[in-house]
């Protein structure tokens, strides 16, 4: 598993956008920013919609006044279905990123196989990640969403 203080793997991520499917690098999205990133297990599912990403959204303002430039979501799903999701909770000051064959996840060394719930999906985390390195890492017990909630996210900027 990846720890505080290591480089983010170069791995790709997708996005749907208005200009359409953009293939994006980590070292593009992290190179020279102050991101934080949080993963969850599944879009559209019960504690990442009604909890994960909402409070992201509600305390954007306040994580981007603390210097962030950027607020990463990611999920195993495909980017057609993170962007509904966004659009869905008027995340339009998330980035909704796709990781589709859980490489980017996989090479985190957070995944997790959920076998008949979707197979190899993402372990409940967030990260603050500078200039592609991780500065702080979240990652919650299964079950759990305590550590990589937006609020303590916040605490720790």
């Amino acid at each position: 598993m990846i720890e505080q203080g290591q480089t983010l793997p170069a791995a790709t991520l997708s996005e749907l956008t208005s200009e359409g499917m953009q293939t994006l690098s980590t070292e593009a999205l992290f190179a020279d920013k102050k991101v934080v990133l949080f993963a969850v297990p599944g879009a559209f599912t019960p504690t990442c919609s009604n909890a994960h990403l909402p409070e992201f959204i509600t305390l954007a303002d306040k994580i981007t006044a603390k210097g962030v430039d950027a607020i990463y979501c990611v999920s195993v799903n495909d980017a057609f279905v993170m962007k509904a999701w966004g659009e869905a909770h008027n995340a339009e000051h998330i980035r909704m990123l796709a990781d589709g064959d859980a490489s980017f996840t996989t090479a985190l060394g957070l995944d997790k196989d959920t076998a008949g719930f979707g197979g190899v999906r993402s372990k409940r985390y967030a990260m603050i990640v500078e200039n592609q390195t991780v500065t702080g890492l979240f990652v919650e017990q299964d079950k759990e969403f305590v550590v990589s909630r937006a609020e303590a996210v916040l605490e720790k900027l």
